[in-house]
């Protein structure tokens, strides 16, 4: 198997980083086609590391609901740790700072994700536990089949599950 670095060293320490291009070649040579496109990678950086911003101030918004509101509502709350993994691939002695970092990054803001949308269903179940009308193009959502909620348009099933 080819190393991300090369230059490495076989126990899979990374060479030491001399200057920002050794840096932006190193961490696209996992890339199909890097020199073609590294000034384009470049430029979608900030596109990258700007929703981190939005993504911090939601999980602040997302726990303080979670914390509120799911004890009143009697709904089990969303265990973080089981969506949210940092800390491991950053262990990774052949991946540079930079692609750890990177990483880090991806595996926070993809669990958090996760982890607000188990919330979301959650909540979505407690207080309006109805599919989706069925549409074309319209990608169902498969929490709803798993949480058992009620069948569009079906007056029967909906008092059936939610009473009166």
């Amino acid at each position: 198997m080819r190393s991300l670095c090369p230059g490495a060293k076989r126990r899979g320490k990374s060479p030491p980083l001399r200057n920002f291009k050794t840096l932006i070649i190193r961490i696209m040579n996992y890339r199909k086609f890097q020199s073609q496109r590294v000034w384009l990678h470049l430029l979608t950086i900030p596109f990258i590391w700007l929703p981190l911003i939005a993504i911090l101030l939601l999980d602040i918004l997302v726990t303080i609901f979670q914390a509120t509101c799911f004890p009143v509502y009697k709904i089990e709350k969303v265990k973080r740790s089981a969506y949210i993994l940092v800390m491991d691939r950053n262990k990774l002695a052949y991946l540079n700072p930079f692609e750890k970092i990177s990483c880090m990054y991806c595996g926070y803001s993809n669990g958090f994700l996760l982890y607000a949308k188990e919330i979301a269903g959650r909540t979505e179940k407690y207080w309006c536990g109805i599919k989706h009308e069925e549409r074309q193009g319209f990608k169902p959502q498969a929490d709803q089949e798993e949480r058992d909620f009620a069948r569009f348009g079906d007056e029967a099933d909906f008092h059936k599950k939610y009473g009166a």
